[in-house]
């Protein structure tokens, strides 16, 4: 801070001696550690100066000393001043200052003089401060210190003004090339692009460009956007869609809408229409003829299928490989022999429930094809034994002499489902046998004519076998599990096995196919005799296929089993499948040079066993699993060993006798082991439990 009302060096030389405290005495001051006196009174005049004059008048002299020249005082951060400055005494007292604050009473002054030699006190204490309604609360004079290390402010300097154009000018997403903009659009869900292309102009481009929409899937969200944004889409996206599927998008099936879908989809490869019940005949034929192209068109349920659609998809769709017009009721299998007659490529067919499969000219077709892999004919309660026949070996073919097998070129089916054709009968389904090795699954549901002598030929010729269906079959016998299934080329293979409601196969049919079929993944045995032996046998199975669990792994599932509605099995045979999920593999024989022929334990399996049960135990077996599941093997042994108890309990409580109430009471003692368990687990409410009551002392 520049000086402010600097004064000339003193022109008189203080009195020697002790200053007399008074109200109208100036303070002494300490320089350089030397006591210097104030300036002598003023000699008596005809105009006596007030205080307030003599005390700035002493300030003043401070200020201009020299002895000040090398006094400094530390900076506050915040102070207004300069760093090179001088501070003046006199500008403390201004209104301006900080320290003319009343609020300042804390801080304190020092006077100084520039007298040397002195011996007089270096500061009296007790100076009385002359009163002034500007200086109350002052007691003591600012004392002055050097600063050898001034305290230096941080400084930040400013983006020049170029750089801060150019940061503005400067974007990530304008600098970017189209194509790398669609790419990054192209991860975002259709739902999400909808919404992005209210952005802006730009986006709303970019959202809507048919890149983005080759393939349209609307199942997947056409209930969360309206019916006109469905429509833009498809429009805005037509040329480019290649992959349209419409499955139940009630929103199309206004004629205008349905109108504008055709016209924009002209390049269609994949178009499925299931569910689109009230898409009108003349725009569905329309949709045939413009797109070429197409391989694969499911019309399933479509009300507006008739034998002249089938007519111009014959004509119209030359690449067709995947054709499925199940539950079409305006048509029927002579609509079936145009789209067989004219599509070449046509590799699954799928006709459920279609009526007038006895034409032995479509059965005929279909043999001189001998393209299809997958034939449907589930329902198809017209088929016969003969058309069946034609389409395998056709009409009068040549035999063989020693086996009098016809000989033709084998089927290339590799999925066939003849489920609930009830017309069949063992002559006809005797016809697959040695005709289809490229067999994998084969549905034969609910055909109850069917014998044993039907499957025999079947078994004995398809090595790549994999799901066999045998539901509601109730003539097949233990024999053709045992003798036939299990000695099978396709036993190491099946995964798949379903024998519900076929009452005469029980364990002794299941033993031998559970040791020879170890690949199985699921099997239905509801409602058979099958037993708690079979059970076992199912968990020795997939125990022995399975390897120790790693640290830091779960176990999965490696077999579904439904049993329920089987009177042979009991809860002994349920606990051995609990007990086998949550048990630890044995250790094989280590050899090795320290640990020769000891065996460990590992941890539990890495696949176990979901079962689906009696209902009254499905709870039970439910939440084991969930347990083995996350890997809580201690808990869930706890549980199998409380229900066995409880299991236990209750039977012999059922016991009549003279241990009767002790069985009861133990049947008590379980439930209520059962309930703390139940209690144990959070998000699990507690069964209801019989209220205690002490006994009476007096009785």
């Amino acid at each position: 801070m520049a000086e402010i009302d600097a004064i000339s060096p003193l022109e008189s030389t203080p009195a020697p001696g002790p200053a007399q405290p008074g109200p109208s005495a100036t303070p002494d001051i300490a320089v350089n550690g030397e006591r210097a006196t104030g300036p002598e009174p003023e000699p008596e005049g005809p105009a006596k100066k007030s205080s307030r004059q003599r005390l700035l008048r002493g300030l003043q002299r401070i200020s201009s000393s020299p002895t000040l020249a090398q006094v400094g005082r530390p900076r506050a951060s915040s102070t207004p001043y300069g760093r090179h400055g001088t501070l003046s005494c006199v500008s403390l007292a201004s209104s301006s200052s900080p320290f003319a604050h009343p609020s300042s009473g804390s801080s304190y002054f020092s006077h100084v003089s520039t007298a040397d030699g002195s011996s007089a006190p270096t500061s009296i204490p007790g100076s009385p401060i002359p009163e002034s309604p500007d200086y109350d609360g002052i007691e003591a004079v600012l004392a002055v210190r050097k600063v050898e290390n001034p305290i230096l402010l941080p400084t930040t300097a400013a983006v020049p003004a170029e750089v801060k154009r150019k940061i503005n000018v400067f974007s990530l997403w304008a600098s970017m090339p189209h194509e790398l903009k669609i790419h990054v659009l192209s991860f975002l869900l259709p739902k999400e692009l909808v919404r992005a292309s209210r952005v802006s102009k730009e986006f709303y481009e970019m959202c809507f460009d048919g890149q983005l929409w080759t393939r349209f899937d609307a199942s997947e969200f056409y209930k969360e956007i309206p019916a006109e944004s469905l429509a833009k889409i498809i429009v805005a996206a037509g040329p480019f869609v290649k992959d349209l599927n419409l499955r139940g998008c009630v929103q199309v099936e206004h004629e205008k809408r349905a109108e504008m879908v055709v016209k924009a989809c002209k390049n269609l490869i994949n178009a499925t229409l299931e569910g689109c019940r009230n898409f009108q005949r003349s725009t569905l034929h329309s949709l045939i003829k413009s797109n070429e192209k197409l391989t694969y068109l499911n019309l399933t349920g479509l009300t507006a299928v008739t034998n002249a659609t089938c007519k111009i998809i014959s004509h119209s769709c030359p690449q067709l490989e995947t054709f499925n017009v199940s539950w079409c009721q305006q048509m029927d299998a002579r609509g079936i022999k145009f789209v067989i007659e004219g599509c070449p490529k046509l590799k699954d067919l799928r006709v459920g429930e279609i009526q007038g499969f006895d034409n032995r000219q479509l059965a005929q077709a279909i043999f001189e094809t001998n393209n299809l892999e997958r034939l449907v004919l589930a329902g198809c309660e017209e088929l016969t034994d003969a058309a069946l026949k034609i389409m395998m070996h056709g009409v009068n073919p040549e035999r063989d002499i020693l086996t009098d097998r016809p000989i033709v070129p084998p089927r290339k089916l590799r999925h066939l489902d003849l489920s609930r054709c009830s017309r069949l009968t063992n002559q006809g389904v005797k016809a697959l046998g040695y005709l289809v090795p490229e067999l994998e699954g084969l549905q034969l549901n609910r055909i109850s004519a069917l014998t044993d002598a039907a499957l025999e030929p079947i078994l004995a010729s398809t090595p790549r076998l994999t799901h066999l269906d045998l539901e509601e079959l109730s003539h097949l016998t233990n024999s053709l599990l045992s003798e036939h299934l299990a000695k099978a080329p396709c036993a190491p293979r099946l995964e798949h096995l379903s024998i519900s409601y076929c009452e005469n196969l029980s364990d002794a049919g299941m033993l031998p196919v559970l040791r020879k079929c170890t690949s199985l993944r699921s099997c239905f045995f509801d409602n058979t005799r099958v037993g708690d032996l079979s059970l076992a046998e199912a968990a020795a199975m997939v125990r022995g296929r399975t390897v120790p669990l790693p640290p830091s792994g779960h176990p999965s599932v490696g077999l579904s089993l439904t049993v329920y509605d089987n009177p042979n099995v009991s809860w002994t045979g349920v606990r051995e499948v609990l007990s086998r999920n949550a048990e630890k593999l044995k250790g094989k024989m280590i050899e090795s040079r320290h640990d020769f022929g000891i065996a460990s334990d590992f941890g539990p399996p890495s696949e176990i066993i979901t079962l689906r049960c009696f209902h009254g135990w499905q709870m039970t077996v439910d939440e084991h699993t969930k347990r083995v599941l996350r890997g809580d093997v201690a808990s869930a042994r706890r549980l199998e060993r409380k229900w066995a108890d409880f299991m236990q309990a209750a039977e012999e409580a059922g016991v009549t006798g003279a241990g009767g109430r002790r069985r009861r009471r133990r049947l008590r003692e379980a439930q209520a082991n059962a309930d703390e368990e139940a209690a144990a687990q959070p998000g699990q409410v507690a069964g209801r439990r019989r209220a205690r009551t002490a006994g009476c002392s007096v009785m």
